[in-house]
């Protein structure tokens, strides 16, 4: 494994506890000796790394330090690639361009053949069309960030129509599909919209009374998802 590998494994592995750990558990889960591990440690320390701890006692690192791009292993930067033309095949058209920028400025700071690897990946992605969209992709997921009610004219998969007011706090995409997961003041209880039946919607300048996580949260606690 090269050293940079090296050190990136070791920081993803640090990041992973939040007690100090031992340096005998960190070197085997890195594949390390006891002996390099202390060299690596010194070397991440050195580039600004707060990790804290000494032989015997263990290590922690403290939030805040980010290495920079071009320290990506080669099965990192192939999944972007992989994520980021996934976005552009299922996602509406300004996240698929979000991804597609994303990826670009990874690229812009990589070295010569790291950006060969994203320019030649042989992962592709295959999808069948999605569903057209009624709604407004971009409004949804800014009603979500901020916290808004949505107010919605619905036509269920019957073609009744209804209308009701959400509190959207996840946006589900599927192969074909997306799904607004939301809190419905009409049914008082956990609801999901298919953004391809949503007739007519409207952002309210009202806030909903309850935090986005602790309803994703209390949702899947319902459906029995793990986080």
């Amino acid at each position: 494994m090269a050293r940079s590998e090296r050190l990136l494994t070791l920081l993803q592995t640090l990041r992973r506890y939040r007690r100090p750990v031992s340096g005998a558990v960190l070197a085997t889960e890195t594949g390390v000796s006891i002996r390099t591990l202390y060299r690596d440690i010194a070397s991440l320390q050195g580039q600004g790394a707060l990790i804290e701890g000494e032989p015997g006692v263990g290590y922690v690192l403290k939030p805040g330090f980010m290495l920079p791009p071009m320290m990506f292993s080669q099965d990192e930067i192939e999944a972007l690639v992989l994520g980021s033309r996934w976005v552009a095949r299922a996602a509406d058209p300004r996240l698929a361009a979000a991804g597609a920028d994303a990826l670009a400025k990874i690229a812009d700071v990589l070295p010569h053949e790291m950006r060969d690897e994203i320019e030649t990946s042989t992962l592709l992605v295959h999808l069948r069309p999605p569903v057209a969209d009624k709604a407004d992709l971009d409004a949804i997921r800014k009603a979500i960030r901020s916290e808004r009610i949505l107010k919605l004219t619905y036509s269920d998969e019957s073609g009744t129509v209804s209308v009701r007011n959400i509190w959207p706090f996840a946006l589900s995409y599927f192969e074909q599909v997306r799904v607004v997961v939301a809190w419905c003041e009409l049914r008082q209880d956990y609801r999901h919209f298919r953004t391809d039946r949503i007739v007519e919607m409207r952002p309210q300048e009202v806030r909903y009374p309850r935090r986005r996580a602790v309803l994703l949260k209390e949702w899947r606690d319902q459906q029995e998802i793990s986080s």
